[in-house]
């Protein structure tokens, strides 16, 4: 305890400042990440925006790509320009793209404001990991580190409670405002306490510094055992991404959560009202947000657990577990199966998702750990688009609930008018119970038994069984050659 506490000292005010920069921002981005699915596809009535699926997962997975690409470019600028001041820029165009988001109404508009705000994350994601790096040594930076990734995952659960909570007592309206509010102090933070670490002034111009940043990547890209890891990752990330691009329009459409509620009530009514709506359910995102608190309670038990193991071995572990925590979410209509398919998904989360990082940072050849690590991003761009592409057409076609009440209605021969301005998907859900003489309930059951849009969890898994079998593959032949070689 003693050493801790020694090494806590050591942490200069910027470190912390930087800390607390990254927990802000992480409530912001998850405080409208987590519902904004929701916000995207729900009906017009309710002050979401009513858009397809497809345009969803487009909007999502194109926007959330580019976050991850951005940084080869925007590190590049703070590098050129300073920290501090990129900060600043990054938190001014961040904050002000929230309220815009939270304010336009076109598919477009929304589009180009969500853009925006992925580009005042990018502008923020390589500065405050590299302050955390360059406010850490060789003594402080696993302590350094842990506290970091620790925050991640704490602004991850908050921003999404908040948002969960105020946006069923004031209206969507309120999430944009929140997660500006948020970055409104980290602009306080930024413009009175953060103090620009040391480093060394680049005195490269801008292009410069992108093209040597493009060139490490294809140095790095050369050696094929990393590049083949990165492409086979690409499907875990895919597969990783349905939690927040897809489970909370299921839960929303299919899974009864009022039994959840009920069995909480049974003994505690002032705690079901804490995490539940005034309807008497859970919401979607309060769910999906279960997995943020299982990393914060168990992710040290399960990383001593997994120590032992090489990486590749851990990830496939890992993945093999998230791939049975995704297809029982989505599976069932039953609530709490929905969350224990979480509580799996988050275990096999927490072994192979730091593994993933671990296992980049040990195959690069001495001193070019950093040119490597470079290259990470690469898979979770392309995941998240991929991840976009299942959520939007893959799952309007065969889970959408508007979508298969649609086809019910014109193979029915039923008169009921178009989703319009004017016509909201409630209304037409209403409708069409009237007309088939059910309610919502027997709607909902009716069309469960008759279109089985739980079968999407094939799919889901199957990107995971895929990408294990590669993974096997890649450990046998790939890294067993290479050991063989050495050797030799």
């Amino acid at each position: 305890m003693t050493k801790i506490s020694t090494v806590f000292k050591r942490f200069p005010r910027t470190f912390w400042i930087a800390n607390s920069m990254e927990l802000f921002e992480r409530w912001a981005w998850y405080g409208l990440f987590a519902v904004l699915a929701l916000y995207l596809t729900q009906s017009t009535d309710t002050g979401a925006l009513g858009f397809t699926q497809s345009q969803k997962g487009d909007m999502m997975g194109t926007v959330t790509a580019l976050l991850y690409f951005l940084p080869l470019f925007t590190g590049a600028l703070a590098d050129r320009f300073g920290y501090k001041k990129m900060l600043l820029i990054a938190f001014v165009i961040y904050g002000s793209s929230l309220l815009l988001m939270g304010t336009v109404r076109s598919y477009a508009a929304v589009y180009g404001a969500f853009l925006l705000v992925a580009l005042g994350a990018a502008l923020f994601k390589p500065i405050v990991s590299a302050t955390v790096a360059k406010t850490t040594d060789e003594t402080t930076s696993s302590i350094g580190f842990g506290i970091f990734y620790m925050i991640v995952n704490i602004g991850g659960f908050v921003g999404p409670v908040f948002s969960s909570k105020l946006r069923h007592i004031y209206g969507w309206h309120i999430v944009f405002i929140m997660a500006a509010s948020a970055i409104a102090v980290n602009i306080l933070l930024a413009l009175f306490f953060y103090k620009e670490p040391g480093r060394e002034k680049n005195t490269e111009s801008f292009w410069s510094s992108v093209g040597t940043s493009f060139k490490n990547i294809i140095t790095a890209l050369a050696d094929m055992k990393l590049t083949i890891f990165l492409i086979i990752m690409i499907g875990f990330w895919t597969m990783f991404n349905q939690l927040f691009y897809t489970l909370p329009n299921f839960i929303d459409q299919w899974v009864d959560t009022q039994m959840i509620y009920n069995w909480i009530a049974g003994f505690s009514p002032s705690i079901a009202a804490a995490v539940g709506t005034k309807h008497g359910t859970i919401a979607p995102e309060m769910m999906v947000n279960l997995d943020a608190g299982f990393i914060i309670i168990f992710q040290i038990l399960i990383s001593s657990l997994v120590m032992r193991f090489k990486p590749v071995s851990a990830i496939i572990s890992g993945i093999m577990v998230v791939s049975v925590g995704i297809g029982l979410a989505f599976a069932t209509s039953n609530g709490f199966y929905v969350i224990l398919g979480i509580f799996i998904f988050a275990i096999g989360e927490m072994a192979s998702s730091p593994k993933f990082t671990e296992y980049i940072g040990r195959i690069a050849p001495k001193n070019k750990e950093a040119l490597y690590m470079g290259t990470s991003f690469l898979p979770v761009a392309v995941g998240n688009k991929l991840a976009g592409w299942f959520s939007g057409p893959v799952y309007q076609s065969m889970s959408d609930k508007v979508t298969l009440l649609e086809h019910e209605v014109a193979k029915r021969g039923l008169e009921i008018p178009a989703i319009s301005k004017t016509f909201t998907q409630n209304d037409y859900l209403k409708r069409a119970a009237e007309l088939l003489h059910t309610d919502q309930h027997g709607l909902t059951q009716m069309l469960w038994n008759t279109y089985h849009p739980y079968k999407i969890w094939m799919i889901f898994s199957a990107i995971g069984v895929v990408t294990i079998i590669a993974l096997f593959l890649y450990n046998t032949f790939v890294l067993g050659k290479a050991a063989k070689t050495q050797k030799a």
